[in-house]
């Protein structure tokens, strides 16, 4: 049918801390990388040889995923980077640049092509979007989503003719500049072909070099408006508005995992929790091995990560708790991610453990 490229290179800089020690695209969500939904709705349209370009931090990437078995697919890495002086140093070489590379070095890229970034979710109909790409001969096609106006300036906006044929791109227009309000979701469908356009050995981006070159050259380039669900994680209220989507279903394949106690509170096994003794109020899902003792109050949405420690009198609102993080007594945390090294409020102020300065006491479970 198709083969898939997931473009997982880079450092994920907007949303530090989260990205501190792990590349982006496996930022968790409720216990799953970010890119292990993409790995699956990829295999459930019959994509099963998917190559990955890594760099920051990529063993993270392949260890976990391995050679993708696990989900009933192939998996190739193609990592972009240097030894120098003892020290693997990444050096990506850009999300073109980074297929070219994979063109001279194997000729994988032998059919047609999906191309989509690790660090977002979506639904869209993989195989109705290719089967319209086929139907127009398309060289490129760039899956687009219709945001309001005044929400341009926050996107790459695609202008095309009425025949869907993109003709220049406005990067985060002015409202009263813009000339489309069609948003490039980095989804993109590609030929064989579309690599002699790509300068061998360079770093070369598709959004800001290949596609204005594809535009003015007149290829046959198309967008496709198609309605389907796409949550980018580009910054850390990104990340934080997406858990909370999540944990109120609003997310399709995306399941609660665990066992429902109670009216919109999930648990996993192996916990500690004194019901009659705490408040929680869902949605919540509580992971493994958590110990939450009496007078702690959970007020959902909210997301407790495996191994975390919840003391007497501490609060958790609307907030997301990583693995093995512990909450000191009479602690209220409001709308915020917090691991055991450090704690970010949905607007990506960071506070990290040990700092004399704040009030806000928590840390390692396991110390």
């Amino acid at each position: 049918m198709a083969k898939g490229m997931i473009l997982a290179a880079g450092q994920g800089t907007r949303v530090r801390p989260l990205t501190k020690d792990l590349p982006k695209p496996m930022v968790p969500i409720l216990g799953k990388p970010v890119m292990e939904y993409l790995i699956e709705h990829l295999a459930r349209h019959g994509i099963r040889e998917i190559i990955i370009n890594v760099a920051y931090h990529h063993q993270r990437i392949e260890q976990y995923f391995g050679d993708g078995s696990r989900w009933g697919v192939e998996i190739a890495y193609s990592y972009e980077g240097v030894r120098e002086h003892g020290d693997i140093l990444p050096r990506p070489m850009g999300s073109a640049g980074g297929m070219r590379r994979i063109q001279d070095f194997s000729g994988f890229f032998d059919e047609t092509t999906l191309v989509l970034c690790g660090d977002a979710l979506i639904d869209l109909d993989i195989t109705a979007a290719i089967a319209e790409h086929k139907a127009k001969g398309a060289l490129a096609s760039v899956v687009a989503l219709e945001v309001p106006l005044q929400e341009v300036e926050n996107y790459g906006m695609v202008v095309a003719d009425e025949d869907g044929r993109i003709r220049s791109f406005q990067e985060k227009p002015k409202p009263e500049d813009a000339k489309s309000t069609l948003a490039s979701t980095g989804i993109y469908i590609f030929e064989p072909e579309i690599l002699d356009k790509v300068p061998k050995g360079k770093v070369y981006d598709i959004g800001s070099e290949l596609f204005p070159q594809l535009a003015q050259d007149g290829s046959p380039f198309y967008v496709q408006n198609r309605p389907f669900h796409w949550i980018d994680i580009g910054r850390v209220s990104d990340y934080w508005t997406v858990l909370q989507r999540v944990l109120k279903g609003e997310v399709e394949n995306m399941p609660m995992p665990g066992k429902q106690v109670k009216p919109g509170v999930w648990v996993g096994l192996n916990t500690n929790i004194p019901w009659d003794k705490v408040r929680i109020e869902g949605p919540v899902y509580i992971g493994s091995s958590v110990k939450i003792e009496e007078g702690a109050t959970i007020i959902g949405p909210a997301w407790i990560g495996h191994g975390s420690v919840i003391r007497s009198g501490a609060r958790i609102t609307r907030g997301i708790l990583f693995e093995y993080t512990r909450i000191a007594p009479d602690m209220h945390f409001h709308e915020m991610i917090v691991s055991r090294l450090y704690c970010v409020n949905r607007h990506g102020e960071t506070l990290y453990a040990g700092d004399d300065t704040s009030r806000m006491r928590w840390g390692d479970a396991r110390a």
